[in-house]
């Protein structure tokens, strides 16, 4: 079970890293589709670690349950704000939006683990899963892209457009 739960891990982090590799691209429109990309999908898996805690609330035995499930909201409201944010403010607002609220999830989970509400081998993967989203984001967030700022060959004539007369 543990090969399974780590190649999933893998999986999932894959997509962040081809979506900041490519927001870092020399291409200023793909950049800025790959940086929508990956606050969407770091968005999404935000919420879906929430999820894992409404799972542990729903548990007969579980313990603390409307703290679980309030662990559970947390990320998902996180998550959406920084969509939001996205789209109304600027892509590095919404960064810094999601990064805390990866480490923020991260240490709560890490919290209880300590308390044995979660199993430790789950928060072990969650460290090295948020590790690398946080790495992913932050490393976009360091080189901020400017809305209509292109390079000098992006706006060069080509010189087919040179030829050509309105």
């Amino acid at each position: 079970m543990a090969a399974i739960a780590t190649l999933l891990t893998v999986l999932g982090i894959a997509p962040l890293v081809f979506f900041a590799f490519g927001a870092m691209g020399p291409i200023p429109e793909t950049a800025e589709r790959m940086l929508a990309a990956l606050i969407d999908y770091a968005a999404l898996l935000l919420a879906f670690a929430g999820g894992v805690h409404w799972g542990l609330a729903l548990w007969p035995e579980s313990t603390r349950a409307t703290l679980r499930f309030l662990a559970g909201v947390l990320p998902m409201a996180v998550g959406w704000i920084g969509l939001i944010l996205a789209q109304l403010v600027a892509s590095s607002v919404a960064l810094a939006v999601l990064i805390p609220g990866y480490l923020a999830t991260v240490l709560s989970e890490h919290r209880a683990a300590r308390r044995s509400l979660v199993p430790p081998r789950y928060v072990w993967l969650r460290w090295g899963f948020s590790g690398v989203a946080v790495a992913m984001m932050a490393s976009r967030w360091s080189r901020p892209w400017r809305r209509g700022r292109r390079s000098a060959a992006v706006m060069a004539p080509t010189p087919l457009t040179a030829t050509m007369r309105p």
